[in-house]
């Protein structure tokens, strides 16, 4: 079992920069995929990126890529989403989540951070 706590977010102008962290506990974060789900007011859970166990393949969603880059530390059971040019459409609750398996559903995990808010203001 792994637990998940997100820090970083907050309130940023239109094209700034955030970075979020999430850090695990447990002995075995390197072996999890890692990945960050947000959800907006109103709206179901997003996939935003995905990241595997050794951090060798990473997946972003099509309204994030170019803009979002996922990262991990092993020696610091820490998951990272640098979010730049932020738009005011990218404001939501941004959850950490863990699992098992690369491939999948992309918004299905097995553990899930309690979030974090980031709000982008115009």
């Amino acid at each position: 079992q792994v637990q998940l706590v997100e820090s970083g977010g907050g309130l940023v102008q239109a094209g700034g920069s955030l970075r979020l962290s999430c850090a695990a506990s447990g002995r075995t974060f390197g072996s999890y995929t890692m990945g960050w789900v947000r959800q907006a007011p109103g709206k179901e859970r997003e996939f935003v990126a995905r990241i595997s166990w050794n951090g060798v393949r990473t997946y972003n969603a099509g309204s994030v890529k170019g803009r979002f880059t996922i990262s991990r530390d092993n020696a610091k059971n820490t998951v990272y989403l640098q979010m730049d040019s932020l738009k005011p459409e990218d404001t939501a609750v941004y959850y950490c989540a863990a699992r098992s398996s690369y491939r999948g559903d992309d918004v299905k995990y097995d553990y899930w951070g309690q979030g974090t808010q980031v709000t982008v203001s115009s």
